[in-house]
């Protein structure tokens, strides 16, 4: 059995315990869709450059393979609503509605971040292959309203790697999430993107701060050379 670790990392070595086997790891891909990375998406709709959200796809490629390899656990989210929009808060529609990016409106990828539309879609990039499991979440929390948790603790994991966007929303909040129910987590600096350069600095620069209070952050090429058969 493979493990992994100690890996390179800021502001401390991961994992704390030192190394952990393959099968107790998990890769967190969140929210790799159109809508979010892709021409016409939700994100390219409110005018922000999506070359900085698309940045961090192909190191999250290069991991995929090696991850694939050793047959660790690997975890897709998508962010989206249900076609009638019962589950979207009425605040959440307004805000997205005043930038002009209204969700449940249609748009170049279909209706904007609703489940089964082109948008929601994972990109090509890093799609998942079969026997992957696929998380669809209504907010931005990968833990909320879903059954991430239950997955997570069914394979016995305890170590998580994210990868995804937006660092400083869908990213952050997923790994704040998990900190507090006991995974110990690496946030990956060069597999992660936001609409906003300085953004994506501070989210990482805030984990790092108070001993790791979220975890760590390490670049994906640290993990791979970490990587011990």
């Amino acid at each position: 059995m493979a493990h992994i670790g100690p890996v390179k990392a800021e502001p401390y070595t991961w994992p704390y315990d030192g190394e952990v086997p393959v099968d107790r790891t998990a890769l967190l891909c969140i929210d790799w869709q159109t809508d979010f990375c892709g021409p016409g998406g939700y994100v390219d709709s409110m005018g922000y450059d999506i070359s900085l959200t698309r940045a961090g796809l192909p190191a999250t490629a290069a991991l995929l393979a090696h991850v694939r390899a050793l047959g660790m656990l690997v975890v897709h989210t998508r962010e989206g609503h249900d076609p009638g929009l019962t589950d979207l808060p009425a605040n959440k529609r307004w805000r997205s509605r005043q930038i002009g990016a209204e969700i449940g409106a249609a748009g170049p990828c279909g209706r904007i971040l609703v489940r089964g539309e082109p948008g929601w879609e994972i990109v090509p990039e890093v799609a998942p292959v079969a026997g992957e499991v696929v998380v669809d979440k209504p907010g931005k929390g990968a833990f909320y309203a879903t059954n991430l948790d239950l997955v997570l603790r069914t394979h016995g994991i305890t170590h998580l790697i994210l990868t995804g966007i937006t660092t400083d929303v869908c990213v952050h909040t997923t790994m704040r999430e998990a900190n507090d129910r006991g995974y110990e987590c690496l946030i990956l600096s060069d597999c992660t993107g936001a609409t906003d350069a300085g953004n994506h600095a501070a989210a990482l620069h805030m984990v790092t701060m108070q001993g790791g209070v979220f975890g760590c952050v390490a670049a994906s090429t640290d993990v791979i050379a970490a990587t011990l058969h």
